[in-house]
């Protein structure tokens, strides 16, 4: 019998582009363990937040992320839009990411494979992973979806607001000097700005599946 190797799906992009969806059902398809590494750098955001510090401070945001309380990844809070705001900036020093570092790879290591996504997770994370993905929308589109998603929860921001803060996001996670959001040379890009959740997961399996060199699973 030959033995096949882990198969682990690295799924990036920025903020609502539709990445969580995309690599929840893929995890489902292909029968694997998921982790959206965004909730870590939430829960970091969301320490600092509750302790009453400046998520500038990259010394209080390391040491925040080296000691997170997993309760903290169930918080209503922790997808709030001010605590995306903390995430974004805290995400952005190198000392949070050697932090969290470790725990990523040691998900995506599993010997039956894993799906990640996050910012970082086919360039640094799991570099060698047989199929990655790079998710992206229009700003516009992105906000709106974001919009939606913050008014079912009873936000109250505009969507003018939303759309500030998504190109305010898309500014720090693309120009941080620590793993700073980039689309792998060897990553599949696909656009979900006009796709539904349905399309834009059949189209997602499709472009794993050609990675895979339509070997299937």
């Amino acid at each position: 019998m030959i033995a096949h190797p882990p198969l682990v799906i690295a799924v990036d992009g920025p903020a609502a582009s539709g990445k969580g969806t995309i690599a929840k059902a893929l995890a489902r398809h292909y029968r694997l363990p998921f982790m959206d590494t965004g909730k870590l750098y939430r829960a970091c955001g969301l320490a600092v937040r509750l302790a009453g510090q400046d998520p500038y401070d990259a010394e209080a945001a390391a040491a925040a992320a080296r000691c997170i309380d997993p309760a903290l990844l169930d918080d209503p809070d922790l997808m709030s839009s001010l605590n995306s705001d903390y995430a974004s900036i805290v995400s952005s020093h190198p000392a949070v990411r050697a932090a969290l570092f470790d725990t990523q790879r040691a998900f995506a290591a599993q010997p039956g494979g894993a799906v990640l996504d996050g910012r970082d997770i086919g360039t640094v994370i799991a570099p060698d992973a047989p199929a990655k993905l790079f998710v992206t929308a229009t700003p516009e589109i992105r906000a709106q979806r974001r919009h939606a998603e913050l008014a079912g929860r009873g936000g109250e921001q505009t969507l003018a607001d939303v759309l500030a803060d998504i190109h305010a996001r898309d500014a720090r996670d693309s120009g941080r000097s620590a793993a700073p959001l980039l689309r792998a040379a060897d990553a599949a890009l696909l656009d979900t700005s006009t796709l539904d959740i349905a399309a834009a997961v059949a189209a997602s399996i499709a472009l794993v599946e050609r990675a895979l060199g339509h070997g299937g699973r």
